[in-house]
């Protein structure tokens, strides 16, 4: 296990409540950078420390090593400067018990920086070109104890999946069609691949717009699936990763959704389609009068075709 120290006041509220780590491969002028360079050698286990406007206020564990990624498009204007391709390291943030302000600690904690790629200068600010330092043990020791969070095991989180969507066989021949097409940038096919089962880069994005189920209302992401608004086989690359094109949803209403025998308008009102037995909903504990929550601006043209398909399911029966 291995302590890090990262940087991030740009984008630590978008990186801390979505669970990962972005970096650009390259500076902006296509330099190397080695706190860049870092992301590749995090290991699953290693333990970040958040460090933003002065302050340590979050540690997290890492869950998944660095994979090729696209900038989230939740960074919106932050970072325009930046390159599009980068890596993407998953990682379970927890709340410090007691934040901290490094500076006002630079004198015990100082001697036990790095010599380079410090994460802090000299008078205990943070170092701005730097993203991801690595740091001792021994200074990762300290910072616990100073946040008050002695035990590593804390944390520990359990598993972000316990629905597994088993892949079928057109599953399989869009993710090998993924994998053996050339044109796909290298940055996309691991995402692209992960999406089609509703997991990775585009499942963290559908878990910062949507915390629940519309329909059931859970709340543990866990049991939910991120489900795809508009067809994987309809959809663009770039769709199939937005997460506004995507809803979170109980395993039973992902299934009805999927293949159109509900839908909703904009406003949130469920349409049920004819040949749905009322017996189902009933048992499923599915209202269908019910209105659930108003859909974002940047999801009516995926729900739009989304409700053209179950138009189209409906003539059909």
């Amino acid at each position: 296990m291995a302590y890090w120290w990262v940087n991030h006041k740009q984008t630590r509220d978008h990186e801390i409540r979505g669970g990962y780590l972005w970096s650009p491969y390259r500076n902006t002028n296509g330099a190397f950078n080695q706190t860049y360079e870092n992301m590749k050698l995090v290991r699953p286990g290693d333990i970040v420390f958040s460090y933003a406007h002065g302050g340590i206020g979050a540690v997290g564990r890492v869950t998944e090593s660095a994979t090729p990624s696209p900038k989230p498009l939740e960074f919106g204007n932050v970072g325009d400067y930046w390159s599009n391709e980068g890596s993407l390291v998953d990682v379970d943030f927890k709340q410090a018990h007691r934040p901290l302000q490094p500076k006002a600690h630079i004198a015990s904690i100082g001697p036990m920086l790095p010599n380079r790629y410090s994460p802090l200068q000299k008078n205990g600010n943070g170092n701005q070109g730097c993203y991801l330092a690595g740091i001792s043990d021994a200074l990762g020791h300290v910072l616990m104890a100073l946040l008050d969070m002695q035990q590593v095991r804390e944390l520990d989180q359990p598993s972000p999946y316990m629905i597994d969507q088993v892949p079928n066989a057109h599953v399989l021949d869009d993710i090998h069609r993924i994998e053996s097409d050339p044109l796909i940038p290298e940055t996309q096919r691991l995402q692209l691949a992960k999406a089609r089962v509703g997991q990775g880069f585009f499942r963290k994005q559908v878990i910062l717009l949507d915390n629940a189920c519309r329909v059931t209302g859970v709340t543990d992401t866990r049991l939910l699936i991120a489900s795809h608004i508009k067809p994987w086989r309809e959809a663009n690359n770039a769709e199939r990763l937005s997460g506004h094109n995507g809803l979170l949803l109980s395993p039973h209403v992902d299934a009805l959704f999927d293949e159109q025998f509900i839908t909703f308008e904009d406003d949130g009102k469920m349409h049920v389609h004819p040949s749905l037995s009322r017996d189902v909903l009933e048992r499923w504990s599915i209202d269908p009068s019910k209105c659930v929550e108003r859909f974002r601006p940047e999801q009516t043209t995926f729900l739009a075709h989304h409700r053209d398909l179950f138009a189209r399911k409906s003539t059909s029966v």
